[in-house]
């Protein structure tokens, strides 16, 4: 397995902005399709959001077999990935030639969903005169070859528009939806999706409160307020999910990955955390250091971790010397597992709950944030494997234990503390899920403190913000990329840069 910066989304072919062939129609092929067809293949893309780089990169697992440049933090390029927006602005094209509207409508949301994750990797994009060209299929004029890029502000505004016309336009149409391996066709649950993800985009914009243009507190609020016209994911049955099944093809991805068997551990600060709330989803997440036993699967005294900033040959050691806890073995010997999770309910409350903090909505944070939490661990209560010589089988903790779990003082909300206690528990319950979400959680937030302690890290003991643009766009579109590049970043095209969004 190579363990290099994957950036979820594009997990079939990375395209540069260059590579204009990609995009353009084959004479020698149909160029019509059912608007159906297309989105089968979008949906396996934007929902496959299971990423261990975002894990190791997280502070939630370390490698064993090599320097993994993500736990590391010596990483440098990421891809743009206008692919996988050409798909769909087809499947948007194909949905009006045939009339079908509320293609369009959810097509809106994937493209939105797709340059947000774009912008979120570097910055500043090509995006308005990018979007111009691939919609019009035309890739000869010099917007096409060489595209300015727009600030990210102005995305955001764009994304934020379009994600509106999304939810108040999907269902006007009776047009049905088939092709659908995520919700099956239901309206309602897309219309569900699309503005809980607003909510995220809204919260990513934390920073920026006080932009009168933007009008995020009053954005957010209208959302909320209106259930009826903006219905939001209201239990784990509505997550925005991708199931996996026992199918060739289908099955969950790291399921009989040799690396996932015997090279994945979690890391030390990632099983504090777990330890110091008596967290029950440690048992799901890993399992004991040393012998397996029905004694030791549920004795939080069994289970540590190793250091991400270490040295390998100090991880290697401790592994080897079976005081470190590997990674749950369903990660590997399930072939279903978990589904990957786009967006979740859980992930909706945790929202409200800082919502409320922040004071823009109203109600009560600690219902919100409790009830993100009792979904997680319902979410994540699954049965331990089998191992050979071990009888315990069977869910690691029950209903009553859960209640247990939120009856803590540790879990109560504590004056000063709110939105650190909601940041980690969003934190814990997208482990391995959600992709990159944890860690711009963590960028938005500081929450929780990553450690670059030791003298494995690199990157001078920082915690990298952004990914450095592609080589084609210094190659192609020089002038368009330093005029991006020296409006935000002073010190260059690093990784460090900040950009505007965490200002």
């Amino acid at each position: 397995m190579k363990h290099i910066l994957i950036f979820t989304f594009l997990a079939v072919a990375l395209f540069s902005c260059r590579k204009f062939e990609a995009f353009q129609e084959n004479p020698n092929r149909p160029t019509a399709t059912d608007p159906s067809l297309l989105l089968t293949n979008i949906e396996r893309i934007a929902f496959s959001t299971i990423n261990a780089d975002a894990a190791l990169a997280s502070r939630q697992l370390t490698y064993t077999q090599g320097n993994a440049r993500s736990q590391y933090y010596n990483w440098d390029r990421s891809s743009m990935g206008y692919s996988n927006i050409s798909q769909v602005v087809r499947m948007e094209q194909e949905a009006a030639r045939v009339n079908k509207p509320n293609y369009r409508y959810i097509a809106k949301f994937l493209k939105s969903y797709f340059i947000i994750s774009m912008t979120q990797t570097f910055g500043d994009i090509p995006y308005s005169q990018m979007m111009q060209s691939i919609e019009n299929n035309n890739f000869n004029d010099s917007s096409a070859t060489r595209p300015a890029y727009d600030q990210q502000r102005d995305i955001y505004i764009q994304v934020l528009k379009e994600l509106k016309i999304a939810s108040d336009s999907l269902g006007a149409s009776p047009d049905a939806i088939s092709g659908d391996i995520v919700f099956n066709g239901s309206l309602s649950a897309w219309k569900k999706l699309i503005n809980s993800f607003t909510l995220r985009v809204l919260m990513s914009l934390s920073k920026k409160e006080a932009d009168a243009t933007l009008n995020i507190k009053q954005h957010f609020n209208e959302i909320v307020s209106n259930p009826t016209k903006y219905p939001l994911i209201s239990s784990n049955a509505e997550n925005g999910q991708l199931k996996y099944y026992d199918i060739n093809g289908n099955r969950y991805p790291y399921y009989n990955n040799n690396s996932m068997k015997t090279d994945y551990y979690l890391d030390s600060s990632f099983v504090d955390i777990l330890q110091n709330l008596n967290d029950p989803r440690l048992f799901t997440y890993g399992q004991p250091a040393g012998a397996v036993t029905a004694a030791t699967i549920k004795d939080f005294s069994k289970y540590d971790g190793l250091v991400g900033s270490a040295p390998l040959s100090y991880n290697t050691g401790k592994k080897g010397r079976s005081q470190a806890s590997a990674i749950n073995r369903r990660y590997a010997y399930d072939i279903t597992n978990e589904p990957g999770v786009l967006m979740g309910y859980a992930e909706v409350q945790f929202l409200l709950a800082e919502a409320v903090v922040r004071g823009w909505i109203s109600g009560n944070a600690t219902t919100f944030y409790k009830n993100g939490i009792r979904a997680s661990l319902q979410f994540s209560n699954f049965n331990y494997p089998a191992v050979s010589g071990v009888s315990y089988a069977g869910q690691l903790y029950t209903d009553n234990d859960i209640d247990a779990y939120l009856n803590q003082p540790v879990i109560n909300l504590q004056s000063g503390k709110e939105i650190e206690q909601i940041i980690i528990q969003k934190y814990i319950s997208m482990f391995m899920n959600g992709g990159w979400q944890i860690f711009y959680e963590q960028r938005r937030t500081g929450f929780p403190v990553f450690e670059t302690v030791f003298s494995g890290v690199l990157n001078n003991k920082q915690v990298p913000k952004r990914w450095m643009y592609p080589l084609d766009e210094q190659n192609y579109n020089g002038v368009n990329l330093q005029e991006a590049i020296q409006r935000q970043y002073p010190e260059g095209d690093n990784i460090n840069g900040v950009m505007w969004l965490i200002q």
